[in-house]
This record gives structure tokens, sequence and C-alpha cells, in this order.
């Protein structure tokens, strides 16, 4: 073990592992562009890098790992970058589904998949199906995911219940709409205690915008394919070092 190693493993605290974390997986075509490289091998870069991080939050005790994949925005980008895009899913499943079950780690998918080449949508379903019977962390990827596009589709099914007498509207609650947003499946855990974002970018991108209400941020200038073990619990040992108060104080 090396001396960084050791100091971090003496500045975290084990017992106050955030429950939840969320990374916006920022910076893999910058990544590739600084080594003279196409987007694309940036984008193979990151799905490696996935697979270290993925295994390290689930060392540390991370109950939830939410990677944002692919955007409801992502569409925007070359046919030929999306089109390399869309088989990732594909060959990180492919090649990485028996880790998972060995690190006892259930794939969860969240956002509108039906829009999804039906490749991938099989690689989603069989990796869901694959894990389902491990109860360790859940690896929960938002691909094809918006938040405003979530929160639009949570409003439908409350009007849609109100209209047709299944829910009144006194009985609307911050709970209400928990139960109707694509992460209800996670309930105690739905809302991530830290949202990380790699590459120096200093916005949301329309991730999680229901459930970030009361995460910590943290912002790193690292791209996403340099993100590592160390640089998760760095992000943590910061996390630890927040006071989280939701609204209220600490010492009255």
């Amino acid at each position: 073990m090396d001396r960084e190693q050791n100091e971090l493993n003496e500045q975290l605290d084990p017992s106050r592992i955030p429950n939840h974390i969320a990374i916006i997986m920022d910076g893999n075509g910058r990544w590739a562009k600084k080594r003279h490289l196409p987007r694309v091998a940036g984008h193979k870069e990151g799905m490696n890098t996935v697979k270290k991080v993925a295994i390290a939050a689930s060392n540390l005790g991370v109950k939830v790992l939410t990677l944002y994949a692919f955007s409801t925005e992502n569409w925007k980008r070359p046919k030929t970058e999306v089109s390399y895009l869309m088989q990732l899913p594909i060959r990180f499943f492919s090649t990485f589904v028996p880790d998972l079950v060995k690190h006892n780690v259930k794939v969860m998918v969240m956002g509108d998949t039906s829009q999804l080449p039906k490749a991938t949508q099989k690689a989603v379903r069989d990796a869901i199906n694959d894990t389902a019977d491990c109860d360790g962390m859940i690896l929960n990827f938002a691909l094809n995911y918006g938040g405003r596009d979530e929160i639009v589709r949570a409003v439908r099914g409350i009007a849609t219940d109100v209209a047709n007498k299944r829910l009144n509207l006194d009985q609307i609650s911050a709970k209400t709409v928990d139960d109707y947003l694509m992460t209800a499946p996670l309930k105690e855990l739905a809302d991530p205690d830290l949202l990380i974002r790699t590459s120096g970018e200093l916005r949301l991108s329309n991730f999680l915008l229901w459930q970030i209400a009361y995460s910590e941020f943290i912002f790193t200038d690292q791209f996403w394919p340099d993100f590592d073990a160390n640089s998760l619990e760095k992000a943590i040992i910061k996390f630890q070092q927040r006071k989280r108060r939701f609204g209220g104080l600490i010492n009255k």
C-alpha cells in the first residue's frame, strides 16, 4: 500500500460513508482530445473507470452509486458518437456482470430505455436479471435520463391518478412526488448524500433535480477517465468534513 493510500485510510471515517453517491461522469471527450485521440477513445476509457469506481464504492460500503451515463439531451451529439455510446452498455455488461455478481452488486437502470436501440435494451435487461439476486450495493445507471423529463412524468402520473380518483388532491405531499419518480425503487436511499461532477464544470446538467435538494456537491477538475478509487475516497473525506443541517441548526 502506497503512502497516499495510507494517508487516505487515516483520514477516512468508515462509519460515515455516504449511503448514496451520484456522479456526473464528465470529461471523456476532453481527456481524449488532450491525448490527440478520437472522442470515442475517451468514452471507452471512461467505461473502464466505471468498473474501477463501482468496485471501490462497493468495497467502501456505499449502498447506492448512481451514474449519469446518457442524458435526454445527449441525442444532440454527432450520430457516430451516439452510436458508439449506445454500444457501451453492451460491452460493459457483457464483460463486467460476472464481477458485479462476485461483489454482490445489483444493477438498476432509470430513464426512458424504450428509446434505446434494441440490442442496448437487451443488454440492460440481461444485466438487471443477472444481478437480481444480489443484495449489496445498487449500481444505478441513469440512461436516457433527464431530471425535468422525470418530474414531468411524475406530474402526469399524479394527475392521472387524481383524475381516476385513485388519489385525492389533499393527499399529495413531497412523499407522493418521491413515489412517482424514477428513483422510487430506492425508497429511503433515493436522495444522494453526495453529488460529484468531474471535469471542472460547475453545473447540474438536468440531473436528479428533485433528489439533490440537500445533497453535498463536490466538483473536481479531473476528467472522468482519470478519476479512480483514491479520487473517490478524497471526495468522501471532503464530504465527511461538511456539516449537514438540512435547513436547521446543529447546535440550538
